[in-house]
């Protein structure tokens, strides 16, 4: 890779405004408050700062936010095009034997893989979320292999998968902070939101599909909280009652995640005080888009004459609220770059600084590849100049 080939051209640019931001590192901002359960982590969703935690690597049972998992997985393997929403799963007597939380599957009934979806972020069903597995990967115990490989690829590295359920299981375990991984994944999929801010709705099961059953969203802050939309609850008398939530206003969006709770009740106050704490605290800039053009670069010897350079994801930053300070931009590229070009290959950097204090950093990548020119593109260009003059 080439990277600040030859002359660099720096831009610098201070945004024009005062904003709210006090001097402290965000991450180890803690409230003055104790939250009542186990564990707990409140993450600004488009940063990934930490604004508050308890005990957040702490290894611990998550009872049914384990599903957090199995519907990312699903959610990849859709947009892959590896299943499809209307593809018809056969429900075995494996699946249709869960306990727990279910919506009563009969083993030989077919579902499309959009209602087992459905059962799953509603009714948090046992049996649903088995069946999808088992349609995914062939076996459950294949399945729970997938979901401990991904885990790992996120960064996950208290976790530990046993089953797809979240069922007390000797050796299944994961954290507050892992858990808060995977919400921010999850949530990054646009088509998980039709089910996760659903609050009621219906689903025929049975052979015949003569049984109907009511979908009440597990999840009560959907209803009962200004912004919410996510994401899974989950309770064992092993694991207490715990919750992943998410919720947006304006442009800040938070996850919290609680584990380990005496009571639901208690889990959904706490949940709230912990959102509401950061809401009442915090600001999300959005200082660039990813793709935002950042500007154009010359190619030397390629088959185009430039290339544009873009962001490579977008940059946000959490500020507290309540202090002022100058936040910096600086934009550096290089000027020109010997073709070949790769496909988002380094162009440049996007660096975010407070108070001269670097806070971010954001690639700038090429938007297209250019190859080396040949002697079509040469001959091309030499005629073009010769019209210019």
């Amino acid at each position: 890779m080439i990277f600040l080939h030859k002359n660099k051209r720096y831009f610098s640019a201070f945004l024009g405004i005062l904003i709210l931001l006090s001097s402290i590192n965000i991450s180890s901002a803690e409230p003055v408050f104790e939250i009542d359960g186990k564990s707990a982590i409140l993450i600004d969703y488009n940063s990934g700062n930490i604004i508050y935690e308890k005990n957040s690597h702490d290894k611990l049972p998550p009872a049914s936010i384990t599903k957090i998992m199995v519907l990312l997985i699903a959610m990849e393997s859709l947009e892959r095009g590896t299943i499809n929403l209307n593809d018809e799963v056969v429900i075995s007597g494996n699946a249709a034997g869960m306990g727990g939380s279910q919506v009563y599957l009969e083993e030989g009934e077919i579902q499309t893989i959009e209602n087992l979806l459905k059962a799953i972020c509603l009714r948090s069903a046992n049996d649903a979320s088995v069946a999808l597995a088992e349609h995914m990967s062939g076996s459950e115990e294949l399945f729970v292999k997938k979901m401990n490989e991904h885990a790992k690829e996120l960064g996950m590295n208290n976790t530990n998968f046993m089953n797809v359920t979240g069922l007390p299981n000797e050796g299944h375990y994961t954290t507050a902070y892992d858990i808060g991984i995977m919400s921010k994944e999850l949530l990054k999929h646009p088509k998980i939101h039709d089910w996760l801010n659903l609050w009621m709705s219906e689903m025929k099961v049975g052979k015949n599909k003569d049984v109907v059953q009511s979908l009440v969203n597990t999840n009560r802050l959907i209803r009962d909280y200004e912004g919410a939309n996510g994401i899974k609850t989950g309770s064992t008398s092993e694991a207490g009652f715990c919750l992943s939530a998410s919720a947006k206003r304006g442009n800040l969006q938070l996850i919290a995640v609680i584990l380990g709770c005496e009571t639901s009740k208690i889990r959904f106050n706490e949940t709230k005080k912990l959102l509401d704490y950061g809401f009442a605290n915090y600001d999300s800039i959005t200082v660039g888009r990813k793709n935002d053009l950042m500007g154009k670069v010359l190619v030397e010897k390629g088959s185009s004459e430039e290339v544009e350079a873009i962001l490579e994801r977008d940059a946000c930053i959490l500020l507290p609220k309540g202090s002022e300070g100058n936040l910096e931009k600086e934009i550096i590229i290089s000027e020109s770059i010997l073709a070949p070009v790769d496909n988002h290959e380094k162009l440049g950097e996007l660096i975010i600084k407070f108070n001269g204090k670097e806070i971010d950093k954001i690639n700038i990548i090429a938007k297209n590849s250019v190859d080396k020119a040949n002697f079509k593109d040469m001959l091309k260009k030499v005629f073009d100049n010769l019209l210019k003059k």
